[in-house]
């Protein structure tokens, strides 16, 4: 039976990046796929590979962040494209910012607290910019409230922007 849940999750991975969607299994259970509510986004597997965008410091959450982005999102950045083309991912990892024990001017990451994932889909999303969105906590998505402000912050903010708030670090 595990061999069998294992392959069905893995024809569901296929069937799901054939379609676009982005996603992670969830590590609460084996074969279950962990994706926001709303937009059906979920964490890109291999984020963690990706190039760094840049990074951001928000004083009133008291947290680092490092923005990486997919293979097609850098191209897009350095050329200066936009909108972005269809199929670019943008990831935002967020932690505490903690004194450092070992250097007492420095701040470093602590505990982490989210991943905030983008995804350019501009037909899946048209509602919403072309952009799909997920927030996680310890992997798991945030509940779809949280999700409903996600569009609003960045049509409010960076419209010109084709939606990012991020720009490349030089």
């Amino acid at each position: 039976m595990g061999h069998a849940m294992n392959r069905a999750a893995r024809l569901a991975i296929l069937i799901a990046a054939t379609a676009g969607a982005v996603f992670l299994r969830s590590s609460a259970a084996p074969g279950e796929l962990a994706l926001s509510p709303i937009f059906g986004v979920g964490i890109p597997p291999d984020y963690r590979h990706w190039e760094l965008v840049g990074v951001a410091h928000e004083t009133g959450l008291d947290e680092l962040r490092g923005i990486v982005g997919n293979a097609a999102a850098i191209e897009a950045y350095r050329a200066g494209t936009l909108p972005f083309p269809d199929g670019a991912i943008l990831v935002k990892l967020a932690w505490k910012h903690v004194q450092s024990t070992e250097f007492e001017p420095a701040f470093v990451p602590g505990p982490a607290t989210t991943v905030q994932v983008m995804v350019k889909d501009s037909i899946r999303y048209r509602s919403t910019g072309g952009w799909g969105f997920g927030r996680f906590i310890d992997g798991r998505p945030v509940d779809e409230a949280q999700h409903q402000t996600c569009f609003g912050c960045h049509a409010a903010g960076v419209k010109e922007h084709d939606f990012v708030f991020t720009r490349l670090a030089p």
